[in-house]
């Protein structure tokens, strides 16, 4: 299991997965995130892309949830930190809402196996394309 850091802000301990270092690479193509605990990740952009944390693409219920397809090309313009929790990832295709908390970048990176078969398995499902 991952170790997690200890952080205290505004006199409340939490335990988080924390950021070394975010980077992008490959023109944009690939989000590099390496952690404190260790643990480091080559997240591809069009992966981040159709995970958005956005209410956009994960709806307000796991019911609301949407299959994005058709962006095998999409590239990350920018990543903009918000506050000392996230970033803001700011897509080529216009998409910039939904904000990767650290813990959600470390959860992606993870569990990035799996979660990209679940989502090849939806596009086929749905006859849809990347």
């Amino acid at each position: 299991m991952a170790q997690q850091a200890r952080r205290k802000e505004n006199g409340v301990t939490s335990e988080s997965h924390w950021p070394t270092t975010i980077r992008l690479a490959d023109e944009g193509h690939t989000l590099h995130v390496a952690f404190e605990s260790g643990e480091s990740y080559a997240l591809p952009a069009e992966y981040l892309r159709v995970n958005s944390p956005s209410a956009e693409v994960q709806g307000h219920s796991p019911d609301q949830k949407v299959t994005v397809a058709g962006k095998k090309n999409v590239r990350i313009l920018r990543a903009e930190p918000v506050g000392r929790y996230a970033a803001r990832l700011i897509f080529d295709d216009g998409h910039d809402s939904g904000f990767f908390t650290w813990e959600y970048l470390f959860t992606l990176g993870a569990g990035r196996e799996t979660l990209w078969q679940a989502y090849l398995d939806e596009l086929a499902a749905k006859n849809l394309h990347r």
